[in-house]
């Protein structure tokens, strides 16, 4: 079945929401590795162009970064069951060592748990939360879906 934006990211926010929101992250490495990690990743409207996108928060100074920082393409397999759908596209990310122009340093926070949320997280202070996101300077990675690929539906 083919997915464009909409419909992949209905496919994902089904998948995800029984899943905690987990995915598998798959950046470049230096050498050509794919460098696999697992993360939480919301659905939210890209803070200066309005489009859906994925989002995710990364702890500064990850080899995720640095991956995306070289290569700016990303892959997320979200699953449920046998069930699944992979998203690829390039990448963007707003944080204190990826300043962007439209997002004032000020802003990031509030970015930071808008994607925590959207990602299903809860928190009870979210004053504390934002200190430990600058202590680990935290930055906001999004995902621009370009490209689905899930399994065949499955006949009963």
């Amino acid at each position: 079945m083919g997915y464009d934006t909409v419909s992949g990211l209905a496919k994902v926010a089904e998948l995800a929401a029984t899943e905690h929101w987990l995915a598998v992250l798959t950046t470049i490495r230096a050498d050509g590795d794919p460098a696999p990690a697992v993360v939480n990743v919301g659905i939210i409207d890209h803070p200066s162009t309005g489009e859906r996108v994925l989002a995710l928060v990364s702890r500064g100074g990850t080899a995720k970064l640095r991956n995306l920082r070289r290569a700016p393409r990303a892959n997320l397999v979200f699953r449920a069951g046998w069930d699944w759908i992979a998203v690829s596209g390039p990448t963007e990310i707003f944080g204190p060592d990826d300043p962007h122009p439209d997002i004032a340093g000020d802003q990031l926070p509030g970015l930071l748990r808008t994607i925590f949320t959207a990602a299903g997280g809860k928190h009870d202070d979210f004053d504390a939360y934002d200190r430990e996101m600058v202590a680990t300077r935290r930055a906001a990675v999004f995902v621009r879906p370009a490209r689905f690929i899930a399994n065949a539906p499955q006949a009963d």
